[in-house]
């Protein structure tokens, strides 16, 4: 962006700091109109014919831009993915608690990734991998919505688990759950 004595065109067309225009005027007349309100000459439009300069305090301008560029920053979240790894005969107690850890990624507002990895002779039985990533999906249903559903990469079958929008978010630390603690079992 060019400012006061950067701007090369010969003319400008000229907006005043209400946002009326003064129409096209030489370069010269449009920055001795600036400096004869206290405020800086700065094209915005420089591929406009002629370019168009707006009237302006330029230290007023840059401050705004840095603070809805902080805003924006700060409202955008960028959401994460985590992995959960499992194999075609994890047994269905581990499978469980790997969906216990799914619900717990997902309340705190990431994406989960589901992989099920297929080794040698378990690539003819994908349908194993299928039901194992239906069972996490039921488990997960309450909590998250199934994005892509289970398909084959390679060896590899994926699936991807997605928060639910009205679900509120729990933002505390993934290490304070004591949810994934299992109770302690009675003495016998």
């Amino acid at each position: 962006m060019r400012v006061n004595d950067l701007i090369r065109a010969r003319e400008v067309r000229v907006i005043d700091p209400e946002g009326k225009q003064l129409g096209v005027m030489p370069l010269a007349e449009a920055r001795q109109a600036a400096t004869d309100l206290g405020m800086d000459l700065i094209e915005v439009a420089p591929d406009g014919n002629p370019p168009v300069c707006r009237i302006m305090d330029y230290g007023k301008f840059r401050f705004q831009q840095r603070k809805k560029q902080r805003d924006s920053a700060r409202k955008s979240r960028i959401t994460e993915t985590k992995t959960i790894r499992v194999r075609p005969n994890t047994d269905d107690h581990d499978i469980a608690y790997k969906t216990r850890m799914a619900i717990k990624f997902l309340r705190k507002g990431y994406r989960v990734k589901f992989n099920v990895i297929f080794r040698g002779p378990e690539m003819r039985h994908t349908e194993i991998g299928r039901r194992q990533l239906g069972l996490v999906a039921k488990g997960c249903e309450d909590y998250g919505t199934t994005e892509q559903i289970p398909r084959m990469e390679q060896r590899n079958m994926t699936m991807i688990v997605v928060p639910r929008p009205d679900m509120p978010r729990d933002d505390h630390d993934l290490e304070d759950d004591d949810d994934l603690q299992e109770e302690p079992q009675a003495a016998s």
